[in-house]
């Protein structure tokens, strides 16, 4: 159904001092700052990994070295989405708009299209303690039990779930620097970004950016100050979920097709058209790098 001048006659009367069509600014773009962002020129991108070897063990004199295999590990799938939407305007519509707000309408799907994609990538988190969302191992992102390669297990959720605080950051940098490899091996990953809700940036702020330990007067050095850059996403659900994102992690997003806006006319009704269409999947091939919690 085409937009037409008996639906928003507003547009048409005069005398209105202004017809406010989102009038308030924009937030820049956020998804890039949780993702290793790619490109695909396939229908899908598969990902797998093997295992690195273990320990190297003592080798007594004249007596054959051991031997020790790679082990082949999980795969995952990233199926391109497609995304899109249009519109269409009548001749006399965008003739007789008196506040130009039909000529606006294209940079409103713009920012539909953006906002989809900011919801799609924060979902990745806030979906991440379900288990009707799963990753190639089997488990959801966050969990106690990622099975490892060698028949053990990883976390990287804290073992009793808490809202953030000192004691709950720092519990979560030590799991995170305990973490090791399909062999046993510790992996290095180095904690780069706090990503929390706009609900807990204050809180967050004391905890980063404090000289002393926030919340007490014992005037003792805030050993996470500057640790860690502060991340606020405004698309997370959970006001009280908070989680790290390493220097080295694999959540990725492959772009199949970046938002194309497009426009045409209809001969016969003189009608405009417009569309945006976009093509991307996102996703996680590897847990580690990246650890969370949904609060108490």
């Amino acid at each position: 159904m085409a937009i037409h001048r008996g639906n928003l006659g507003d547009l048409l009367a005069p005398g209105f001092r202004e017809i406010f069509f989102q009038k308030f600014g924009e937030r820049p773009p956020q998804y890039s700052e949780l993702f290793n962002i790619e490109s695909s020129k396939r229908k899908y991108e598969d990902d797998s990994y093997v295992s690195g070897f273990g320990l190297i063990p003592k080798k007594s004199e004249g007596v054959e070295m051991s031997s020790d295999d790679v082990i082949q590990g999980f795969d995952k799938r990233y199926t391109h989405d497609t995304f899109g939407v249009q519109y269409r305007v009548t001749e006399e519509m965008m003739e007789d708009d008196l506040y130009g707000v039909i000529k606006k309408l294209p940079a409103s799907l713009g920012r539909s299209m953006a906002l989809t994609i900011e919801t799609d990538a924060a979902n990745v988190f806030n979906n991440g303690f379900s288990t009707s969302y799963l990753g190639g191992d089997g488990s959801a992102l966050f969990v106690s039990d990622h099975p490892l390669l060698d028949g053990t297990t990883q976390k990287n959720i804290l073992s009793t779930a808490a809202d953030l605080s000192q004691t709950s950051l720092e519990q979560a940098l030590i799991d995170i620097a305990a973490t090791t490899d399909d062999r046993g091996l510790l992996v290095h990953l180095v904690p780069k970004k706090l990503i929390v809700a706009p609900a807990g940036e204050f809180n967050a702020k004391r905890l980063l950016m404090s000289t002393q330990e926030p919340d007490n007067a014992n005037n003792a050095v805030n050993p996470m100050k500057g640790v860690l850059q502060l991340v606020v996403n405004h698309y997370l659900t959970d006001p009280d979920a908070w989680f790290i994102l390493c220097d080295q992690h694999e959540l990725n997003w492959f772009w199949r097709v970046k938002p194309d806006h497009k426009q045409g006319n209809d001969f016969g009704t003189g009608d405009a058209r417009f569309k945006v269409r976009a093509r991307w999947s996102r996703g996680w091939s590897l847990p580690w790098g990246v650890f969370g919690t949904p609060g108490a």
